[in-house]
């Protein structure tokens, strides 16, 4: 039985290593488009589930791994900007203030009649705009790409002061999440979670959580 991520982010590539698994990636041919009356909770799960639905329709026998990630704040859904104009307008709007971070992940397997999907969400404090601190940002050119513009395993981790929740959901994957899925399907995930996140072998999980 193969696993299969589907996804183009290299950030879900090198957290699904983290497990210890072997798996093959694959883009997802389904397009994001956002449907008007979903909260980010629904939009977030819909994305993942189709990302991951798109992929199983050719890999019928494999399990495939889909995941999804928006930024909510105040009721209003983030995604990835556009160009570096949406960019500085989504990080001045966080500046100061939380937000939330929903990454889903959906697994699906056709042969095997599965079709599941969970979502994780942090809490993300996001320090004020002092000292042109979003202007510098910009200019590393990380926003784009991102949702909600930033990046918090990079140089984005210096406009956040703190996390409340799983700092893996945040970068794009949650750990905990997709190894209970795949366990509950039957793939042997043997990795130890507890001291996987005891050690924190990503840049900047350690910064982030005690």
């Amino acid at each position: 039985m193969r696993l299969v991520l589907a996804s183009t982010s290299p950030r879900r590539r090198e957290l699904l290593s983290l497990l210890g698994l072997s798996f093959e990636v694959c883009p997802p041919t389904f397009v994001e488009q956002p449907i008007p009356g979903l909260s980010p909770l629904e939009q977030v799960a819909r994305f993942a589930l189709e990302k991951a639905r798109s992929v199983a329709r050719t890999c019928p026998e494999d399990l495939v791994l889909g995941s999804d990630t928006v930024i909510e704040s105040n009721g209003r859904l983030l995604g990835k900007p556009r160009d570096l104009k949406e960019a500085r307008a989504m990080l001045t709007s966080l500046a100061g203030r939380s937000h939330c971070v929903h990454t889903a992940v959906a697994l699906c397997g056709q042969v095997r009649g599965i079709d599941v999907v969970e979502v994780a969400t942090a809490m993300v404090y996001v320090k004020p705009d002092t000292g042109g601190a979003v202007e510098r940002y910009l200019a590393t050119g990380e926003s784009l790409g991102k949702a909600g513009a930033y990046s918090i395993q990079g140089q984005g981790a210096e406009l956040i002061e703190k996390i409340n929740g799983d700092y893996t959901a945040v970068v794009g994957l949650p750990l905990q999440i997709s190894a209970r899925l795949l366990r509950a399907a039957g793939y042997p995930v043997v990795v130890d979670l507890e001291e996987l996140y005891r050690r924190k072998p990503y840049p900047n999980w350690s910064r982030f959580t005690p």
